[in-house]
C-alpha cells in the first residue's frame, strides 16, 4: 500500500502530523509512506525514519499533480484540507481520506469568543482521517529527529553547560509574544541560569533582556541553526515559551514546558502541549480574548493584557521545581 500524506503549511501543524505518519507506516503491513509539504518546512521531516519518501510542493501546481501521478499511490491523506488540496485530489483521482478543519466552528468561537469547537488536540483531529484505513493513536509524543550531532560547549558559554531554562521569544506575530519587561522580569525569579532562543527578528530584543540581567541570561536568538536550538531545547531543564514553531517542536522531548498564550489560544486550534507529562498552559481570561487565530501586528485594543497582565508566579514556580 502506497500513501501521500499532506501538510503544506506550517511548522506547528506540520509537527502534529507526524504521529500521523508514525502510525500510517508501523500499523499497516508493508505500507510506504510519502510526505508532501513546501520546501521551507521540508527539515521537519528530512531525517524521518517512518517516511520513505519527501516530496515538495513545486511552484506549478500542475508539476506537483504530475509527479503525485507518477507514483502511483492507493491513497491521500489530506492533513491540509483547502483549495491547492481540494484540486490535488480531484485531478489525481486517488482515494483520499481529509481532515475536517471545523472552519465554520472556528470562525464563530472567535466572533462569539466561546469554544464551539471540538476539545480534541490537532494530532488526533488528524488521526480522525485515518481510522477508516484502521489506523489508531498509539499515545507516543511527536516526532523530530535532530540532524546532527552537537556538542553544549560548542554552543553555549561555560555557565550555561551544567543546566538551563529554555526560553523560545520569538513568535510569528505581536501578540504571541511577551513584551520584553515582562520576560526580564520572569527571568530574574528563574533559579537556573536562562537561555533565549528565537531567530533574527527577536535578537534585538534577545540583547536588551540579556543587557537587563547579565551573565545569567545568555542570548542565542539569530545565533543558532534551527536544529541547533531544536538540540538546546532537548537538552534543557525546563522549556517555557510562545505559539511558535520551536515551542512546539519542544513537545517531541518531553522536557516540562510552560506554554504561554496571548491573542490566541490552544484550544481553538488543538494545539495545547501533547503528550507531555510536566506542562503548565499559561493564559488568561479577558472578554477580547482571543482576538485572532493565528495572531496580530498589534493588540486590536492597545492595552495588551492578555500577556501584560499574565500571573508570574505560576509561571516561575514551575521553573524553579526540582
Amino acid at each position: 500500500m502506497k500513501i501521500l500524506v499532506i501538510r503544506f503549511s506550517s511548522i506547528g501543524d506540520i509537527i502534529y502530523t507526524t504521529p500521523v505518519v508514525r502510525c500510517l507506516k508501523k500499523q499497516l503491513p508493508n505500507a510506504e509512506v510519502h510526505f508532501i509539504t513546501k520546501p521551507a518546512f521540508k527539515y521537519i521531516y528530512e531525517g524521518n525514519p517512518y517516511t520513505d519518501k519527501l516530496l515538495l510542493l513545486k511552484p506549478k501546481l500542475a508539476d506537483t499533480i504530475a509527479e503525485i501521478k507518477s507514483e502511483g499511490y492507493d491513497h491521500i491523506v489530506d492533513l491540509h484540507n483547502n483549495l491547492r488540496t481540494a484540486i490535488i485530489k480531484w485531478r489525481t483521482g486517488i482515494p483520499a481520506y481529509t481532515y475536517q478543519k471545523q472552519t465554520v466552528r472556528k470562525w464563530l468561537s472567535l466572533k462569539l469568543k466561546k469554544n464551539l469547537v471540538s476539545p480534541l488536540h490537532l494530532v488526533d483531529r488528524y488521526l480522525n482521517a485515518v481510522k477508516p484505513l484502521g489506523v489508531v493513536n498509539d499515545h507516543k509524543p511527536i516526532d523530530y529527529f535532530i540532524k546532527k550531532s552537537y556538542n553544549l560547549a560548542n554552543l553555549l558559554p561555560a555557565t550555561h553547560q551544567a543546566g538551563y531554562v529554555a526560553f523560545v521569544i520569538g513568535a510569528t506575530h505581536f501578540t504571541k509574544r511577551m513584551p520584553n519587561d515582562k520576560i526580564i522580569s520572569i527571568c530574574k525569579q528563574i533559579n537556573l541560569p536562562v537561555l533565549l532562543l528565537g531567530g533574527n527578528d527577536v535578537a534585538v530584543n534577545g540583547e536588551e533582556i540579556a543587557a537587563a540581567i547579565g551573565s545569567k541570561v545568555y542570548n542565542a536568538c539569530g545565533r543558532t541553526s534551527l536544529d541547533e536550538s531544536v538540540f538546546l531545547v532537548s537538552k534543557a531543564m525546563r522549556i517555557i515559551g510562545f505559539d511558535t514553531g520551536l515551542t512546539h517542536i519542544a513537545e517531541a522531548f518531553d522536557r516540562p514546558i510552560v506554554s504561554v498564550w496571548g491573542g490566541t489560544v490552544p484550544d481553538l486550534l488543538g494545539v495545547q502541549p501533547y503528550m507531555v507529562k510536566d506542562a503548565l498552559v499559561a493564559g488568561i481570561d479577558i472578554s477580547c480574548r482571543p482576538c485572532s487565530k493565528f495572531g496580530l501586528a498589534k493588540c486590536p485594543l492597545g492595552h495588551f493584557k492578555c500577556m501584560r497582565d499574565i500571573s508570574e508566579k505560576p509561571i516561575t514556580d514551575f521553573l524553579n521545581k526540582l
